[in-house]
């Protein structure tokens, strides 16, 4: 592995007929650039899976870009032992991430100023469902009907049921219990 570390930067292309048995994607870098933000996104679109970037630098301004990318993890060059890296790989293929900790505080930053700055001005969350919606999906996973979430919520029935039409139209959701399963997911109710 230590060679891969040495030159920069290093991408490993993956043959449509191997796709399949990727689980893990591992990038080395020296830094976030135009070109490697593209290649990221072309890796994301080909192969769909985690990736874990091993960089010398990834300015706050690119913790986004990488995020939206898939990745997942990230270690910095001066950080990366094989343990640390094994570490990072096997966290990654179990769903999880790994961030250094003033990443971790920036990107937490920033994903609070784009919901104060961009989303909530526009009545949404982060889920792209507004209050009113999650208040109504909480009350459908409580089990309450129509008639008892107008109720709680001080709403006509009519406007209960255009709020669950207009959350399973626009989200592609079969119905109300996927709408619930959904929200459940999003991790908004």
């Amino acid at each position: 592995m230590s060679s891969h570390l040495d030159s920069t930067p290093y991408i490993e292309v993956v043959s449509a007929e191997h796709r399949a048995s990727v689980d893990v994607a591992v990038i080395v870098a020296e830094k976030i650039t135009v070109e490697m933000a593209s290649s990221l996104r072309r890796m994301k679109e080909t192969l769909g899976v985690p990736v874990v970037l091993i960089a010398c630098e990834v300015d706050r301004a690119d913790l986004l870009t990488v995020v939206e990318c898939n990745v997942v993890a990230v270690l910095l060059r001066t950080a990366a032992t094989s343990e640390r890296i094994e570490e990072a790989v096997r966290t990654a293929a179990s769903g999880g991430g790994v961030l250094p900790s003033k990443m971790l505080g920036e990107l937490l930053r920033q994903v609070e100023r784009v919901q104060r700055e961009v989303l909530s001005p526009r009545g949404l969350h982060l889920s792209g469902l507004t209050p009113r919606e999650i208040d109504v999906l909480r009350l459908m996973s409580e089990g309450l009907n129509t008639a008892e979430i107008a109720e709680k919520l001080s709403f006509s029935e009519r406007a209960v049921k255009r709020v669950v039409f207009e959350v399973t139209r626009r989200l592609n959701l079969k119905n109300r219990p996927h709408a619930v399963a959904y929200a459940l997911r999003s991790g908004v109710i």
